[in-house]
């Protein structure tokens, strides 16, 4: 599919419907957004824009930790033109505010702790209901070109003036056309791993956690998990307790062939013992030694 800009992945987010895009802890529980529903909640964060005439060219900072509502804003953002000045979520206060004033910002979408006085503000939580006057109809894109601005992305400097570094639509689909056409080939496989998993412990506020949590998985109809935490035994904990192993070999054969359940196998004769463990995590099908 040839985009203009990334206003066009609402359309792959709307096509992938009620698949589960994201889940993120909150306290005990883990809280799901389908394609759907991110992009309902993108299209009445681009009518609030226009409810508040925020217009094309004019910034929006995001400031707040990754989550499905930070997604739908940053999309709602692409959508109109507007463009988005992600912050890091450990930025300072002093330096978010400096970086507002800076690019001459019109909002700041944030967590309830980063909230400044005197700054024009809606928080990612509640999102969704602070938003429920607008329409979450789809909207077609202000006029949105690949030579527009996207992003402003900023060096988390203190002492020096923040600088920041344009980035264009086009810089963005640039990267991810090569890579959408080489997935597309193996598209027939998906099946095989679905639902594909995508463990993000990167910043949305950085360019390639966006790769990763945004561009990359509805090309594999994929689900992005938020990490909050990155300790390393916290990140064990999250892979072994939703990551686990896929589904019983009994189960597989039930989506390879609909005539009658077939058993894959494949030699391992010359290979290293624990390869079939490795193909077994990996495809999420059991491989048998030798042949049927």
């Amino acid at each position: 599919m040839a985009r203009t800009s990334v206003a066009d992945y609402l359309l792959d987010f709307e096509r992938l419907g009620s698949e589960q895009a994201y889940a993120e802890p909150q306290g005990y529980r883990l809280h799901r957004e389908s394609y759907a529903s991110v992009a309902a909640t993108a299209f009445r964060f681009a009518r609030e824009l226009n409810v508040r005439q925020i217009l094309k060219g004019e910034r929006v900072v995001l400031w707040g930790p990754n989550s499905a509502a930070w997604v739908a804003a940053f999309l709602g953002c692409a959508n109109r033109g507007v463009i988005a000045v992600p912050m890091d979520d450990a930025a300072s206060p002093d330096f978010v505010v400096r970086v507002f004033h800076q690019v001459g910002a019109r909002l700041l979408v944030c967590s309830r702790d980063h909230a400044q006085p005197g700054l024009p503000t809606l928080f990612f939580k509640g999102f969704q209901s602070a938003l429920s006057a607008q329409s979450p109809a789809a909207l077609a894109s202000e006029n949105v070109s690949s030579d527009d601005p996207l992003e402003i992305v900023f060096t988390s400097g203190t002492t020096a003036e923040p600088k920041g570094v344009v980035i264009s639509h086009g810089n963005v689909l640039a990267n991810v056309a090569p890579l959408e056409q080489q997935i597309a080939g193996y598209s027939k496989f998906a099946r095989l791993v679905h639902p594909l998993r995508f463990l993000n412990l990167l910043p949305l506020s950085h360019v390639f956690g966006q790769f990763l949590g945004i561009y990359l998985p509805p090309l594999l109809r994929g689900t992005v998990l938020f990490q909050e935490s990155l300790k390393p035994g916290d990140v064990i904990s999250t892979i072994r307790t939703r990551f686990g192993r896929h589904r019983e070999a009994r189960e597989i054969p039930r989506g390879l062939c609909r005539r009658g359940r077939r058993t894959l196998s494949a030699p391992l004769v010359d290979v290293p013992p624990h390869s079939s463990e490795i193909w077994m995590e990996v495809l999420g099908v059991y491989f048998r030694r030798g042949s049927p």
